[in-house]
């Protein structure tokens, strides 16, 4: 009887185990994630960077989503009519190129340097 109580508990922690490590498949280390027809962009910004240098995405309506980790900031995206102040979401329509991201608000000495490409396919 023990040995069977302890093969359940163990055939159970090895499912649980193995649905804790599964590989996430919508995780895209690009920084773009494509849903549908639209694509989204998640911006993490903290002082005087960026998450990541460069995301990528593919032509059409792209959603960007800004959140500050450290610091306040907002972004404007060279080429492309859209800006957000602070913390936020805008969508916009992107032809195939490559696109300067920066921040909009002056947040200190590294201000200038802020910038991250955006790249579309």
């Amino acid at each position: 009887m023990k040995k069977v109580l302890l093969t359940i508990a163990f055939s159970a922690l090895v499912l649980v185990l193995a649905a804790c490590g599964g590989d996430d498949s919508s995780n895209n280390d690009s920084g773009g994630e494509t849903t549908g027809t639209a694509s989204t962009v998640d911006l993490v910004a903290s002082n005087w960077e960026f998450e990541q240098d460069t995301y990528t995405v593919p032509a059409g309506d792209v959603t960007v989503n800004l959140s500050n980790a450290e610091g306040y900031h907002g972004i404007e995206i060279d080429g492309a009519d859209l800006s957000i102040d602070g913390e936020g979401s805008a969508t916009v329509n992107l032809e195939a190129g490559e696109y300067t991201i920066k921040c909009n608000i002056p947040c200190g000495e590294g201000h200038e340097t802020m910038e991250a490409k955006l790249i579309v396919e």
